[in-house]
């Protein structure tokens, strides 16, 4: 199975494809769509709407994982990552992928085991799960990785609960 994991952005999306299998997860592609600060915000959201369509066509991505925005204080930026999270959204439902979404805290858990985790501890984490021979840069590249592992883990748990009461 192939995740995209992201961590939503109007200046810097990270984005992150994983390959599912068995017990591991194995890097495909990362890295992080950029947009210019001065530019309108339209047309800031045409480009990450726009790049994460090619990206999706390219990787070609079974389920979509993103992380769930979390603001208590920028109003201002709240919106505009709210609106660019739309356009990933929409990007994803137009090609009919499965969204599912985890909370800072979710992706702690998943990936460290405490849901209060560090980002510094995410970052170490992720880098070894993935073997990595560095924590990949910017930070929000790191961040959608641990999202798509996060979903990873979860996944073979949900399967794994759904088997038995299926039963």
């Amino acid at each position: 199975m192939r995740i995209l994991g992201i961590d939503p952005g109007i200046a810097i999306v990270g984005f992150g494809f994983i390959d599912k299998q068995g017990s591991k997860c194995i890097p495909v592609q990362y890295g992080c769509i950029q947009t210019e600060a001065h530019t309108p915000e339209e047309e800031r959201l045409l480009h990450v709407y726009e790049a994460m369509v090619q990206l999706i066509d390219k990787y070609k991505p079974d389920t979509v994982a993103l992380e769930k925005l979390f603001f208590n204080r920028n109003v201002t930026t709240a919106m505009s990552v709210s609106q660019a999270r739309g356009v990933l959204v929409l990007a994803a439902a137009q090609r009919n992928l499965p969204i599912s979404e985890y909370t800072p805290m979710q992706i702690k858990q998943a990936i460290v085991g405490y849901g209060k985790a560090e980002k510094r501890q995410v970052q170490e984490m992720t880098k070894m799960f993935l073997k990595l021979q560095a924590i990949p840069k910017p930070d929000d590249v790191a961040d959608a990785l641990a999202v798509a592992i996060c979903h990873a883990h979860s996944y073979t748990l949900n399967s794994k609960i759904n088997e038995v009461l299926r039963s």
